[in-house]
Order: structure tokens, then sequence, then C-alpha cells
């Protein structure tokens, strides 16, 4: 619709061609028309922003969310390599005392079976007592046969 037809239905008279009062109303009309247009393309140039920003937040905190998860899978993988580097240490240092213990369980069962031999060959077959005095050694030995 072009300034003239629009006067002509909103004031209801005919402007003559050359009047200086319908220029005036054409330039009025057009700075109305821009100041619409322009306040529309303003309006849906805002709610298009409003809208990539929002889109940018939420975006932003997925990415944050997922940053966070993988940290925690992270951090959860790191503590159970942890744990079993534990659980080896403490198996192999309950091995290793364990063959310790072995070791010298075993050793005291040798001594003591050598002992025992020992201790049963001689018992009761030889007692004696003896005594240091200053310059000689008192002997007394009594030897019994069972």
């Amino acid at each position: 619709m072009d300034t003239q037809n629009l006067i002509k239905a909103s004031t209801g008279w005919v402007c003559p061609e050359d009047n200086e009062q319908c220029l005036r109303l054409e330039k009025a009309a057009v700075k109305i028309q821009s100041w619409w247009r322009g306040k529309v393309v303003r309006q849906t140039l805002l709610h298009a922003a409003l809208r990539a920003w929002a889109i940018q937040c939420w975006w932003r905190s997925m990415q944050a969310k997922m940053l966070e998860q993988r940290r925690r899978l992270a951090l959860r993988l790191y503590t159970c390599q942890e744990w079993a580097v534990v659980k080896v240490q403490a198996h192999v240092r309950m091995w290793q005392a364990r063959r310790w213990f072995l070791q010298a369980r075993q050793a005291a069962c040798t001594i003591q079976s050598h002992w025992r031999w020992h201790a049963s060959q001689t018992r009761g077959l030889i007692q004696g007592r003896y005594e240091v005095r200053a310059s000689r050694l008192e002997l007394d030995i009594e030897i019994l046969m069972a």
C-alpha cells in the first residue's frame, strides 16, 4: 500500500499533488513506517540473540557436566588402580612374611629335633659337677648305666 492510498484511507480526503501538507504527511508516514520496521527488526534480532544466548548457556552447562563426568570416571579408574596396587603389595608382603615364618619354623623344628636327639642320647649316662678354684679344677663325674 503506498503512502497516498494510506493517507486517503486514514483521513478520508484526497490530497492534491502539489500540496505541501501532503508532502509532510507522506514524510511523517514514511518515518513512522521506518521506525516500526526498525522496531520489529530490532525486536526480532533481540529475540534471536536471547534464544542463541539460551542455547549457548545450555551447551556450556552440558559441556561442564560432561567434563565433570569424565573427571569422576578418571578419578574412579585411578582409585581402582591404586587399590589394585595396594592389594597386590599387601599380598606380596604377606607371602614374604609367611615364607620367612615357615623358614623360621622349619629351622626351629630342625634345631629342636637335633637337640631332642642329643638330649636323649646323653640323658642318664653321664652326670657330673665341676668347681673352679683358685689354681685348679675339681671334676667329679659319675657314669650311670640304665
